[in-house]
């Protein structure tokens, strides 16, 4: 998640925290998580190949880790929902990375660097779902189980348009999670339908000020609506039902089948059950034999 800002956000709720100089990173943290912030700081701190960039040196930022809730809130408020793993604040070469969240802090990061870079390359304004997307991709962030939620969601047939997928990126965290994965696919296929397979002639141009749709025309040969068109029928066929049946979708579905069935056979076969019970009567118990007197 990246905004655009040109002060710096607060650490949050009041209490202790160390400041560290790693290399050309100042980290904020509370004292326990700072063991952690250093590990994050050395990462932040190499330089690193990004999608279409090359090697970049990230130079000087601030790092800050918080908790979740109104700690991460807080970072910059009003304007990140809580349930963000991270930001990125370019203006101000500041990363806030929730600490408590279950994800990978080192995914996030590399996700937020990402931001920072492409923001530091390319001087033209760029669409939300791509500036998303670049960093989804340049994380590696299409693992399996973001293609399943994505399988899941397109199991219907529906793909947003663009204009929709900058909208669902700013929902709720559900249908965000879901839109961030459709803007890494999205990204991905800008690769693919370049000869080369991969961003950097697109990058090229975004960094030399050609406009975006320009941009995009000049590498896929495709005007951006025709793109999108093409993105969108690619998405339907590579992450649909079909596929989610292949992923494992199909024995959830044979085993709810097999419930099903179960009960209505059971149901079916209630009025012959009952009807077998009519007529019988359990004969009355003998008399025990004569015992010795």
């Amino acid at each position: 998640m990246a905004l655009t800002a040109q002060a710096g956000p607060t650490v949050g709720p009041s209490g202790q925290v160390d400041v560290v100089q790693v290399g050309r990173v100042t980290v904020v943290a509370r004292p326990a998580r700072t063991n952690l912030a250093m590990g994050l700081a050395e990462a932040a701190d190499r330089p690193a190949t990004w999608p279409g960039l090359g090697r970049r040196d990230p130079g000087p930022l601030r790092l800050i880790l918080t908790d979740g809730g109104q700690e991460f809130g807080a970072a910059v408020p009003g304007r990140v929902p809580t349930w963000g793993a991270g930001l990125a604040l370019p203006g101000a070469r500041t990363i806030v990375i929730r600490v408590d969240g279950g994800g990978n802090p080192f995914q996030t990061l590399r996700h937020e660097l990402a931001h920072l870079a492409l923001h530091e390359a390319v001087r033209v304004r760029v669409p939300l779902w791509f500036n998303e997307g670049y960093a989804v991709v340049a994380a590696a962030e299409l693992d399996r189980m973001q293609a399943l939620r994505l399988n899941l969601a397109l199991a219907g047939g529906r793909v947003p348009t663009f204009r929709e997928l900058d909208r669902e990126l700013r929902a709720g965290q559900l249908e965000a999670q879901q839109a961030y994965a459709l803007a890494g696919t999205a990204v991905a296929y800008l690769a693919r339908r370049h000869p080369d397979g991969t961003l950097d002639a697109l990058i090229r141009r975004l960094e030399d000020g050609t406009r975006f749709e320009d941009a995009v025309l000049a590498s896929t040969g495709l005007q951006l609506a025709q793109f999108e068109a093409a993105w969108r029928r690619d998405t339907k066929r590579r992450y649909g039902l079909v596929v989610w049946l292949v992923a494992g979708g199909g024995w959830l579905l044979a085993g709810g089948m097999l419930i099903i069935g179960i009960l209505l056979r059971r149901r079916r076969d209630r009025p012959r059950r009952a009807a077998l019970d009519v007529g019988w009567e359990l004969p009355p118990p003998e008399d025990p034999p004569p015992g010795p007197t």
